[in-house]
């Protein structure tokens, strides 16, 4: 049995993959990722994957399409260091946590908003006045309160001695 995903990945810079000696253009690319199951292995965690990537045609040859075989994790990497161009990792880390839904709601449930977080994230230490001041002490967490937790969540469990 095999499953194929059709996505389009955007690269913001030029980038390279290995195994391939041409550097790629920034922009838009078709990928198409193919699972299958390799003989006799029906748990999908052995499933193999294929990435095939649509390259832009060339100005030399426009009627001439390119498809280029990469491995998922060369792809991955590539699109890492695409998204890494220019970028601290904590903002890396706060977009990608922004984008999940699970995470949105936990902020809503929390009464913390995105201006909250960012400002949380950005490493300012200026004090923040109005009605963002309030959310964002509900947000941060003094030393009692994370020793409080800790004790909660190991509660029950052997003392090491």
């Amino acid at each position: 049995m095999n499953q194929t995903t059709k996505t389009i990945a955007v690269f913001a810079q030029p980038f390279s993959v290995p195994g391939f000696d041409e550097t790629l253009p920034a922009g838009a690319y078709e990928i198409e990722t193919e699972h299958f199951a390799p003989p006799g292995q029906l748990d999908p965690d052995a499933w193999k994957a294929s990435v095939m990537v649509k390259l832009h045609t060339r100005q030399s040859h426009p009627g001439l399409a390119r498809i280029l075989t990469v491995s998922l994790i060369d792809l991955d990497r590539a699109r890492a260091r695409d998204k890494a161009t220019g970028k601290k990792l904590t903002d890396l880390f706060l977009e990608e946590m922004l984008d999940d839904p699970l995470v949105l709601l936990v902020m809503e449930a929390d009464g913390v908003s995105e201006a909250q977080l960012r400002h949380l994230y950005s490493g300012s230490r200026t004090p923040r006045t109005g009605d963002d001041a309030t959310g964002l002490k509900t947000a941060t967490m003094t030393r009692r309160d994370e020793a409080s937790i800790r004790a909660a969540e190991n509660e029950g469990m052997p003392v090491k001695t």
